[in-house]
C-alpha cells in the first residue's frame, strides 16, 4: 500500500488522508461528510485560499476571475467541464478577485482570467486568458497533470 494523499475538505478545510487506490471511490470528509472531490470547481476566498492549498497533495488549479469579466464568464462552463474530466487527478477552484482583492494583489494578478497551478501550496505554473476545455486540458498536460 502506498502513502495516503492529503486532501483538504472544500467545506470545512479539515485535512483528510485518502489511500491513492481509493481516490476514485468518491471519498468524503471524516469531519463534515462533504465530498472531498466534488467533480466541480470549488469556491475559495481570502480565508480559505492558503489553508486549502497547503492541505492538498493533489495539484490545485485556481481560476482567478470576476463576475463583471466577460471572458471569465465565457470560460466558466469550460472550466466546469474540465473539473469533471480531472476528478481525482487535480482539483479545480475559483477565486473571485473582486471579493478577495488581498489574495489577487499578493499573487500579482494583473489580468483575468488568470489560471495558476499550485502543488502543495506553491505556484508551479501560470497563464492568462480564456481557454476552451481542450486548451485547458492540453496546458495542464504540459504541466504534468
Amino acid at each position: 500500500m502506498s502513502e495516503p494523499l492529503h486532501l483538504a475538505c472544500p467545506s470545512c478545510l479539515a485535512e483528510n488522508r485518502v489511500p491513492p487506490e481509493r481516490i476514485g471511490d468518491r471519498p468524503i470528509c471524516g469531519v463534515c461528510k462533504a465530498r472531498l472531490l466534488p467533480g466541480a470547481p470549488i469556491a475559495l476566498d481570502s480565508a480559505s485560499f492558503g489553508r486549502y492549498l497547503e492541505r492538498s497533495d493533489l495539484p490545485v488549479l485556481v481560476d482567478f476571475w470576476a463576475a463583471w469579466c466577460a471572458p471569465c464568464r465565457a470560460m466558466a462552463p469550460e472550466f466546469e467541464s474540465a473539473a469533471r474530466s480531472l476528478d481525482g487527478r487535480a482539483v479545480l477552484a475559483k477565486l473571485d478577485t473582486q471579493a478577495s482583492e488581498d489574495v489577487a494583489a499578493h499573487l500579482g494578478i494583473r489580468s483575468i482570467p488568470t489560471l495558476i497551478l499550485f502543488r502543495r501550496g506553491r505556484e508551479s505554473a501560470r497563464t492568462s486568458g480564456a481557454m476552451s476545455q481542450d486548451q485547458l486540458l492540453g496546458w495542464l498536460a504540459q504541466q504534468g497533470v
